[in-house]
């Protein structure tokens, strides 16, 4: 099966940081989409269901763009925040932040 550059994850959120966790990503910091897109991320999407979220982003060096972000001042000061309000780890830092999701099906 041919593959797509598209990532995907999902998280939960802690009830209690709903509200906040969403309105960080309504109006989020100018400095931290830079960086994401200096990282070689595009096309990024979070999608709500409840306190479920699902994020999805194209990149060509995925294992590249999470180092650039693991060594950005600004992203650890989102990422500090923000991992707060999720249930698992949000730090870059670690072997494996994110568990993305296996891709099994792509239509080009």
């Amino acid at each position: 099966m041919e593959t797509s550059n598209k990532f995907a994850w999902t998280w939960r959120i802690k009830e209690e940081a709903l509200e906040d966790y969403v309105q960080l990503h309504e109006n989020p910091w100018k400095e931290v989409l830079e960086e994401h897109t200096k990282a070689g991320i595009s096309n990024y999407s979070i999608f709500q269901n409840g306190n479920q979220f699902f994020y999805c982003f194209e990149c060509d060096d995925v294992d590249k763009a999470f180092a650039y972000i693991a060594d950005s001042d600004v992203c650890n000061r989102w990422n500090a925040i923000t991992s707060e309000m999720v249930q698992g780890s949000f730090d870059f830092n670690e072997a494996e932040p994110i568990s993305p999701l296996k891709e099994v099906f792509y239509l080009r």
